[in-house]
């Protein structure tokens, strides 16, 4: 059975490029929000989530700090997806928990070879 990801990004243009890159080799499901992954994770668990940084609501370590304060959730590995370029975005994602950071604009054949080194 492929390996299911969630992406979660407010853009829908971001949702749709990432899904289309990803759809081949695994089953993809895209959120709009933390909120709705929230929503969905109760009823689907994921083995992989890329989160965007910067959301409304909710951005990225938020929603990251919630994952890993249930214990059902904390072992999924999260990728960040980011168009916000800091020199400490990286260190401050891997303290927070994430496995990495993937930039933006979204390169299809880079996320797939990304995400297959999380999801073997």
């Amino acid at each position: 059975m492929q390996k299911l990801i969630f992406i979660v990004d407010d853009n829908d243009a971001n949702l749709t490029l990432a899904a289309s890159s990803l759809d081949t080799e695994f089953r993809v499901l895209t959120m709009p929000s933390a909120k709705k992954m929230f929503e969905v994770i109760e009823k689907k668990l994921p083995d992989l989530i890329l989160l965007d940084v910067e959301m409304p609501e909710m951005d990225g370590f938020e929603a990251l700090a919630k994952l890993k304060e249930n214990p059902q959730w904390n072992a999924i590995p999260v990728l960040f997806i980011t168009g916000y370029n800091d020199k400490n975005l990286k260190s401050d994602a891997i303290k927070a928990g994430a496995l990495d950071v993937f930039n933006k604009p979204i390169i299809s054949t880079a996320l797939l070879e990304c995400v297959k080194k999380y999801l073997p």
